[in-house]
């Protein structure tokens, strides 16, 4: 059916477009303010770029990409998360040249293989940040307020960050040893994906969605007890930071994130009322990543929000974001002689910038103020053959009924005055 967008896909109409203004102005909003640049990376990349840097046991690699050949028998992929291409075009572009740490954000639509639901599209749409170059554990700290302040500038409430440290590579062996001796006498009740983790990354066995692994896990020992010195200041430091910043948390032993490259700090921010998938957005340390895709070892931390996630959260909690229609004028017309003057005087409240339209259908002058209204439109501005003929315009509010005569070259300039003091 050529009328029917594809299955675990979205048109986002005129009338909603307003809300998708906002969500992304407040992301490049919050993000210059804590010296983040942005960045935009092509829809597709190279497979291999997402074989070696999610991680071939991920759920994304074995089961969600957008995969194709293209016509020179390339394998490309539609690129289903944003950190692997912000580090390729951080290798590729030498973005270190410039110094250290680089800041980087990047909005876009992300595409994912999955069983549609409620906010979980095929192809969604991600806000994220990318920071290279720094350990420290205070620009973990910097990268977790960040999201939280762009939730908090949306006036989204009950959220939960949760928080946790997967390890690197010296204390993680440990603990797989430890998790391997567990899990074996339960091998056989794993669902096939787990089992097949068992051997390669059992580690990714914690975030299966199957009850019975969840149930099976729930007692496994947590890379907690198993962390390195090194791994075990760092993360006591991240709260430290967190608890300066007065951002609350919970201490989640069970959390791994979904994505292989995840080392250290792992959180994720949860919200009530969106359904069984609460998650809105996390992200973590990945300080292995850079030297895993060709670079370098350089340090990396980040996150990736969805924002259609965000968007059913606010309409959960009754936060109606403004819309974007309307107009501030419409320039109505009666009588034949006039219509030359409305395309320019239509001109000149646009040049004064004001976001301004007429009637393009031959209208009476009732049913233009009927269009007017149903548009909506701030102000119009009247224009009859009489009034012309003496140099006049008549500019009504719609919202009180008053109106004034005013002369036609003073209509742009009056217009933006009475926008600027709010209509």
């Amino acid at each position: 059916m050529l009328t029917s967008r594809p299955r675990g896909t979205e048109d986002i109409l005129p009338e909603e477009v307003g809300r998708w203004y906002l969500l992304e102005a407040t992301a490049r909003q919050v993000s210059r303010l804590y010296g983040y640049r942005e960045i935009r990376t092509p829809v597709f990349e190279h497979t291999e770029l997402f074989n070696r840097g999610v991680g071939d046991t991920t759920d994304i690699v074995e089961k969600e990409m957008y995969t194709f050949t293209d016509r020179g028998g390339r394998s490309l992929t539609l690129r289903p998360e944003g950190t692997a291409p912000v580090v390729r075009a951080f290798l590729e572009h030498h973005l270190e040249a410039g110094g250290l740490p680089v800041k980087l954000f990047y909005l876009g639509p992300m595409f994912r293989y999955g069983r549609p639901q409620a906010g979980r599209l095929r192809q969604f749409h991600q806000f994220g940040v990318e920071a290279f170059g720094s350990r420290d554990p205070a620009l973990d700290a910097e990268v977790i307020a960040l999201a939280m302040d762009f939730y908090n500038r949306l006036a989204l409430k009950d959220l939960e960050l949760h928080l946790n440290s997967v390890g690197c590579p010296a204390c993680r062996p440990r603990h797989r040893e430890k998790l391997q001796d567990y899990l074996r006498p339960h091998l056989a009740d794993l669902c096939p994906t787990c089992q097949g983790r068992f051997e390669r990354n059992p580690l990714r066995i914690f975030d299966c969605k199957s009850p019975v692994c969840q149930e099976i896990v729930a007692g496994a020992p947590t890379i907690a007890a198993s962390l390195c010195p090194d791994c075990g200041q760092h993360f006591e430091r991240v709260q430290e930071y967190l608890q300066e910043l007065e951002i609350d948390f919970i201490l989640d032993e069970h959390l791994v994130r979904g994505l292989d490259y995840y080392t250290n700090t792992a959180f994720e921010i949860m919200v009530k009322g969106i359904g069984a998938q609460s998650s809105i957005g996390g992200g973590g340390r990945y300080d292995g990543l850079v030297a895993a895709l060709g670079g370098k070892p350089v340090p990396g931390i980040g996150f990736g929000l969805g924002l259609e996630r965000v968007l059913l959260a606010l309409e959960s909690q009754g936060r109606e974001l403004m819309p974007g229609g309307g107009v501030d004028v419409l320039v109505v017309t009666a009588g034949a002689g006039v219509e030359r003057v409305a395309v320019r005087l239509l001109a000149s409240l646009r040049a004064a910038g004001l976001k301004a339209d007429k009637d393009y259908l031959g209208r009476s002058l009732k049913a233009q103020m009927k269009y007017a209204n149903r548009y909506p439109a701030k102000l119009v501005v009247i224009l009859g053959e009489e009034e012309l003929a003496r140099g006049q315009v008549l500019v009504r509010r719609l919202d009180s009924g008053d109106q004034e005569e005013i002369p036609l070259d003073a209509a742009a300039a009056y217009c933006r005055q009475e926008k600027e003091r709010g209509f």
